[in-house]
């Protein structure tokens, strides 16, 4: 039935809808300060299904945070610490190569990203990548954010060209979007003002997208941004996947609060709400023409939020990740990680249907069993440790 008739406010956005038209800004910003939910989920849905049915991806990834000593420490972030901090942490190369080896055997992708560590050298980094494909050839490595490439061309006194050849020559085969936070400059002066500027954290995504890899694209929300900065960001991306074609997936990320120095400065502050999440991953559908997925990450908006939003405009869950620790450092209550059981019933039971993939969307698997039978024991991982 037709929910979104003549005289509704939203008719005239509904139409562009139908038409396949692109929205402008000033129609992102009339969907964010929406409070029609039903109406937002209403159009993004009839965007997803119109791009995927009722599939909804997820992969076996394993994630890896090789350090959590950071020299930016952005307000709004509970992981990074200081080098003498009591929580720091470097891994070992043997501490690396025993979290490879436990990466289950149906896993396709490790994800690898961490603090911004000064003391350490690309060389560091190229050991990882090559210790991965020594002991796991068949692994997608998709690691560094933009951010963390800012950093390397710094530390090593190189260019992003020379970094990323050097990186991609040990392994490196995608990249994650985070980083990107806010690009306003307002709000990314108070919640991350020593972190990379958001111009060169476009540049070095764009130029990742003309060296032929493909990267994520992230926005943080809920922090101090408005909902003009929220679709500034958004436009930014877009205009950038015109030019490269390079984004596989948004990925709207909502700031948790807990642990960091920004609630400290705003304690008016605090958790995003469910609505708020739904809003965003609707808006998001409904403005990237040109981005084929939207991902919820159940490991940030709780499962109940995330099977919802896929009636909102998502098709991706991410994966079953295990050991996450950068938003359980602020105080995520979450689960750090799922069976591929788990994340096929979270998606069966929301009416839609599983797809395992990999990280570049090619289909690894459509069929799993019915039954309550555990498919993999992917979270019988040691040391899931919280920092």
């Amino acid at each position: 039935m037709e929910i979104i008739g003549a005289n509704h406010p939203l008719a005239d956005i509904w139409a562009k809808v139908q038409r396949e038209e692109r929205l402008t800004f000033e129609d992102g910003v009339r969907l964010m300060n929406s409070n029609d939910l039903a109406s937002l989920g209403y159009m993004a849905n009839y965007v997803r299904e119109k791009k995927h049915g009722a599939k909804t991806f997820f992969n076996t990834n394993r994630h890896i945070n090789p350090t959590n000593i950071c020299q930016t420490l952005c307000d709004f972030c509970a992981f990074g610490v200081r080098m003498k901090d009591p929580k720091a942490y470097t891994m070992t190369m043997e501490e690396i190569e025993h979290r490879i080896d436990m990466i289950t055997p149906d896993a396709t992708e490790v994800h690898i990203v961490g603090g911004n560590n000064p003391s350490l050298k690309l060389e560091y980094y190229e050991d990882i990548l090559r210790a991965v494909k020594r002991k796991r050839p068949d692994l997608h490595i998709k690691a560094f954010t933009g951010v963390e490439i800012d950093h390397f061309t710094r530390v090593n006194k190189l260019s992003v060209a020379e970094v990323l050849d050097r990186l991609i020559d040990a392994g490196l085969e995608s990249m994650p979007g985070g980083g990107a936070e806010i690009f306003a400059e307002e709000p990314r002066s108070i919640i991350c003002d020593h972190k990379t500027t958001a111009e060169r954290w476009l540049e070095v995504h764009e130029y990742v997208h003309k060296r032929g890899l493909r990267t994520n694209c992230t926005m943080l929300y809920n922090h101090v941004e408005t909902t003009e900065h929220r679709i500034d960001h958004m436009m930014r991306l877009r205009d950038l996947q015109d030019r490269t074609g390079g984004f596989q997936t948004f990925i709207p990320l909502s700031w948790h609060p807990d642990n960091t120095e920004l609630i400290k400065k705003y304690p008016h502050l605090g958790w995003s709400t469910g609505y708020d999440d739904l809003r965003v991953i609707a808006v998001a559908r409904l403005f990237f023409d040109n981005i084929d997925h939207i991902k919820t990450y159940w490991m940030q908006v709780g499962e109940a939020v995330a099977q919802t939003a896929l009636w909102f405009g998502a098709d991706d869950l991410d994966g079953n990740v295990v050991e996450e620790k950068i938003y359980h450092a602020a105080g995520s209550k979450n689960s750090q990680g799922m069976t591929k059981l788990d994340l096929v019933r979270l998606i069966r039971e929301a009416g839609r249907q599983p797809v395992e993939r990999d990280t570049l969307y090619n289909v690894v698997n459509t069929e799993f069993p019915e039954t309550a039978v555990e498919i993999n024991a992917s979270n019988d991982v040691e040391e899931l440790t919280v920092l």
